[in-house]
């Protein structure tokens, strides 16, 4: 049995089912990690905000050298055919993503005319916040704009993502609150954190070492139109240890509670179920 769920591919003209090869030896994006990608989900019949992940992967391949070499009005059509090749009701992770395949002027930059795209589709359930997550202070470190390219959804930015979490699971957590460069909080190795404390949501500002996430933008708008405070602003690992509630929002699971920060127990808490809730009313709507 393959390690992989049930996925279909369109590249180069085509839809593939499975784990097609796309990328050889010489290929720039395997040995000088010149690719981007996103992550829209389509679940319940819906697709929220696949338009912004389009045009976000667009921005990304800009970001890192490449060309966009199709229109975000190309990814929505294709997702949507896509889509038709499973079972109905299948939650789907959406993943459109470009790399280089050429050496440029030399071999440390890819000919941006060689460009490459794939949308990738794949089977992914969605995780429901039965029992939250664990967290602790990430052993290393977001690194600034001035170092790599955190403007972009890069593939070569998440091997740190996952040192992260794998000190954090070998210290007996699920993942950690990761710093950036001056020490403030950032975001956790997946997703995006917020915070809540005497009625007040508390969120990182973004400030070029982590993405403001498309799940991020949409819940703190909705929060807010729903009257709840948001607060934008420099963080300290304190303020999330004398927090009343913490939870994360990304693409992937959307909103999740984080129920234990080191040795100290939270439970879901209003603010988190109202923000799921917001966000789950809008993605149906």
């Amino acid at each position: 049995m393959a390690w992989y769920s049930q996925t279909w591919s369109w590249f180069d003209g085509a839809w593939h089912e499975g784990n097609p090869g796309l990328v050889g030896p010489r290929s720039h994006a395997l040995w000088q990690a010149s690719s981007v990608f996103d992550g829209g989900r389509y679940f319940d019949g819906v697709a929220p905000d696949l338009a912004a992940h389009a045009a976000r992967v667009n921005r990304s391949a800009v970001a890192l050298g490449l060309k966009a070499t199709v229109t975000q009005e190309f990814i929505i059509e294709k997702t949507h055919e896509g889509v038709k090749k499973f079972a109905p009701g299948t939650a789907l992770y959406v993943k459109p993503m470009y790399w280089g395949e050429a050496d440029g002027p030399s071999t440390i930059m890819p000919d941006p005319d060689s460009t490459q795209f794939c949308l990738c589709l794949f089977e992914a359930p969605m995780p429901q916040p039965t029992n939250g997550f664990s967290v602790t202070q990430g052993a290393f470190r977001r690194p600034t704009m001035e170092t790599m390219p955190t403007d972009a959804k890069a593939g070569c930015l998440y091997p740190n993502n996952a040192r992260i979490l794998r000190a954090a699971k070998a210290a007996g957590f699920d993942n950690a609150l990761v710093l950036d460069m001056l020490g403030n909080v950032a975001e956790t190795a997946t997703s995006n954190i917020f915070l809540a404390k005497d009625g007040v949501v508390r969120t990182p500002a973004p400030n070029g070492t982590f993405l403001n996430g498309i799940t991020r933008q949409r819940v703190i708008g909705l929060l807010r139109q729903d009257g709840i405070p948001v607060e934008e602003m420099s963080l300290r690992y304190s303020d999330f240890e004398q927090a009343d509630e913490i939870f994360i929002s990304g693409n992937y699971s959307k909103c999740m509670p984080v129920t234990r920060i080191d040795n100290i127990t939270l439970q879901p808490g209003p603010m988190f179920r109202r923000a799921r809730e917001l966000y789950m009313d809008f993605a149906h709507t």
